[in-house]
């Protein structure tokens, strides 16, 4: 074809041509790190033996996954439930006990300089010292790991919870008193959508500490759970079954992290990011 007929080949309407259709969403944010993920952990199954590592200080991962399995799925599953029933109902505590707080400390300045002072010097003694005096105090089982996985989880939600109720642009809440003097209605109408995203935001953080602040209890004294699970294991010298409930015990984080992310994209539908 000549260059002149090609000249007058008409175009395709812009409407007409093939664009390409865009990546579901899920493939989009987890499909990068998922990747990543498979390309370590084959470079780790490759790596481990060719630089002849004993597996008693980094095993392979197939030879994690053999001896989790070895252990028995009902036993893992046991401990996995302990776990998850700690973190969840720790969680939920510093959850309850947090937002109170912020209240407190959003509603007025006098409130804020004596109670914020207070919990970030908490905050600065260590957990994993502070755990063998909540099991004195309440005793052994589910309750002291619950009530250190409060500890070390509502701190982020009284701060963040308290910064977004603080951060209402003072405009709006101008407008809102020239319309109308019922307090309450302006705290569920403007306050707390407002501080919507930093509650989720501080949420996500405080569900990965609880897991921490459940390791933390079982650590210092249990008889189940995946944290006693590892402390066992060790004992015998038995690495790889360590590290399975290290993997299980990220898995479990991330689980609960999503959960609560899915549950922002839900509340929140304008401001969940894509």
């Amino acid at each position: 074809m000549s260059e002149s007929s090609a000249s007058l080949t008409p175009a395709l309407p812009p409407e007409t041509r093939a664009t390409p259709r865009p990546l579901p969403r899920w493939l989009r944010h987890h499909g990068p790190p998922l990747v990543t993920f498979l390309l370590l952990l084959v470079a780790w199954q490759v790596l481990v033996p060719l630089l002849r590592v004993p597996p008693f200080i980094l095993p392979p991962p197939s030879l994690i996954w053999s001896r989790t399995l070895d252990f028995g799925v009902p036993m893992l599953l046991g401990h996995l439930w302990t776990t998850l029933y700690e973190v969840v109902a720790g969680f939920a505590l510093a959850v309850v006990v947090a937002i109170p707080l912020a209240l407190l400390i959003a509603s007025a300045p006098a409130l804020r300089n004596t109670i914020l002072p207070l919990l970030v010097s908490s905050q600065s003694i260590p957990k994993v010292a502070i755990a063998p005096l909540v099991l004195i105090w309440v005793g052994y089982g589910e309750l002291p790991k619950i009530i250190i996985a409060a500890l070390v989880a509502f701190f982020p939600v009284v701060v963040d919870t308290a910064q977004g109720l603080q951060l209402v642009p003072r405009e709006l809440l101008d407008l809102a008193h020239s319309l109308t003097h019922n307090r309450l209605r302006i705290f569920f109408k403007i306050r707390f959508p407002a501080a919507l995203p930093y509650f989720f935001a501080s949420l996500k953080v405080a569900i990965s500490l609880a897991v921490v602040g459940a390791v933390i209890g079982e650590f210092v004294g249990s008889n189940a759970g995946l944290g006693y699970l590892v402390l066992v294991a060790m004992a015998q010298a038995n690495t790889a079954l360590a590290f399975g409930a290290l993997v299980l015990l990220s898995l479990l984080g991330i689980v609960l992290f999503e959960i609560v992310a899915l549950v922002e994209r839900l509340v929140c539908p304008w401001y969940a990011h894509d």
